[in-house]
């Protein structure tokens, strides 16, 4: 799966960058363990939890590409019992299944068998965290050298209710993670919280997880308690802290669409900082592989869906959604345009008020700029679309194709009823409905004759108004 993010490739390879004084991780090996397993209940969701979309990706998604982005070599996701449709999406990438949910600490250890005769560090990591970045995680695994066998993840929040609090001694040694349900008084008023995401080196991750024992209110095994575990034995145990945004996790909608917004200031901000003009950020809405070219200017409350690459100088007016699209170089779309996908639209193409277009190529310079429909169809260079213009793709049961020609002006409210093919430089006048092929040059019409009849206005409504 190739890695992707809110930041553009060649930053997203700096992440992995590792200075010399971290040549110690260099040497080892990472391993991702993606914890998966929960149920997601306050979703209330058909839809398994990890496969929730932010900025039209799933969280699973982003989870997995920010490891392999910190040189992760295995990844390995934790999956309940009946996760078919997990299992689907992961086409074929590494999983296994944890049981019965007892916990995280179980959770983790359902990955052993994966990891048997490891010897490298475990990031391990959650899909409902899908905001954070490769570069905490590099830093996080560059905490395990010669010296340091585990590190968390941890951060400041004034609000620390529901999270596990870090206590740190006096020596900067973490010695234990106490869950909220678990803690005294003083225990809670520490501000420095678990961020649940762990570097351990391996096979102790798995030795300490045998010793950890349900000695906890809800009787499950915490991965948590493993920390106190490493210092009992012996080992360093350190903290490194991030933003709290970019572990924030979801539990309900209301995280989920906070998480969405996050995400979206770093599309729009990382799209402005590429050369693209955005009129009003808060009102745009980007997906994660959104492509904007130098100069594109985007204007207020514009809706960019996934797989949409739009070329430098093109503006996209108000009220427009694209999705699926690709775009040439200073293209018009909108105001109040729909590019659905599979639409290709070369240099110049303008697409206007209220028209539609899918699964259709545009060639340079055309133009359809009002009122219309073009789906299924092959349109060449230079083709002025009338307003009001139809392709008749589907007749019920298929779909069918329109072909027109380069320099061809189609006239308004005309009907092209597919498969149909009108040639280069040809005419079809206003009105028309086309079901045969036009030649090049050729001007077709189909409209009956006038009928005019005098005054007859004026009889019609003298006999209505005797009829009432």
């Amino acid at each position: 799966m190739k890695a992707r993010a809110y930041i553009p490739e060649s930053i997203f390879r700096k992440c992995l960058a590792l200075s010399d004084e971290n040549a110690y991780i260099k040497t080892m090996e990472i391993a991702a363990i993606i914890l998966a397993a929960g149920q997601g209940t306050r979703l209330k969701s058909a839809l398994p939890k990890p496969l929730h979309r932010i900025g039209g990706r799933p969280m699973l998604a982003w989870s997995l590409d920010a490891a392999i982005a910190a040189n992760a070599s295995r990844m390995i996701t934790v999956l309940p019992r009946q996760s078919e449709q997990i299992q689907d999406w992961l086409d074929g990438r590494d999983f296994c299944i944890q049981d019965k949910p007892l916990g995280t600490g179980h959770a983790v250890m359902a990955a052993a068998p994966s990891l048997a005769n490891f010897d490298g560090v475990a990031l391990i990591m959650f899909a409902d965290t899908p905001l954070v970045t490769a570069d905490t995680l590099t830093r996080l695994a560059s905490s395990i050298d010669a010296t340091t066998s585990v590190a968390v993840l941890g951060f400041e929040t004034a609000e620390q209710h529901g999270y596990g609090r870090l206590v740190i001694d006096n020596n900067g040694q973490l010695t234990r993670i106490v869950e909220d349900k678990d803690a005294s008084d003083d225990e809670r008023r520490i501000t420095l919280v678990n961020g649940g995401i762990m570097a351990v080196r391996c096979p102790l991750l798995f030795e300490l997880l045998v010793e950890v024992q349900p000695n906890n209110k809800s009787d499950e095994l915490y991965l948590t308690d493993i920390i106190q575990l490493a210092n009992q034995n012996g080992h360093k145990v350190v903290c490194q802290i991030a933003d709290e945004a970019e572990i924030a996790g979801v539990n309900d909608r209301a995280d989920l669409a906070h998480l969405e917004a996050i995400l979206q200031r770093r599309l729009r901000h990382a799209a402005m900082q590429q050369g693209a003009t955005l009129i009003a950020p808060d009102t745009v809405f980007l997906s994660a592989d959104t492509i904007l070219g130098r100069d594109v200017i985007i204007e207020p409350h514009v809706v960019i869906g996934p797989n949409t690459n739009i070329g430098e100088g093109s503006i996209i007016k108000s009220f427009s959604h694209i999705e699926g699209s690709t775009l040439g170089a200073c293209c018009v779309i909108g105001p109040y345009a729909r590019l659905r996908p599979g639409t290709e639209a070369g240099d110049g193409v303008k697409i206007g008020n209220f028209v539609e277009t899918k699964k259709s190529v545009i060639g340079a310079g055309s133009k359809a700029n009002h009122l219309t429909y073009i789906g299924d169809s092959v349109i060449g260079t230079d083709v002025n679309v009338g307003a009001g213009t139809i392709t008749c793709n589907y007749d019920g049961f298929g779909k069918f194709k329109t072909i027109i020609g380069d320099g061809a002006s189609i006239g308004s409210n005309t009907a092209l009823v597919a498969p149909v093919k009108i040639g280069a430089g040809a005419i079809i006048g206003a009105g028309s409905t086309i079901t045969a092929d036009v030649p090049n040059d050729a001007i077709a019409t189909t409209r009956s004759a006038l009928d005019v009849r005098h005054d007859a206005a004026v009889r019609y409504r003298k006999l209505r108004n005797e009829q009432s």
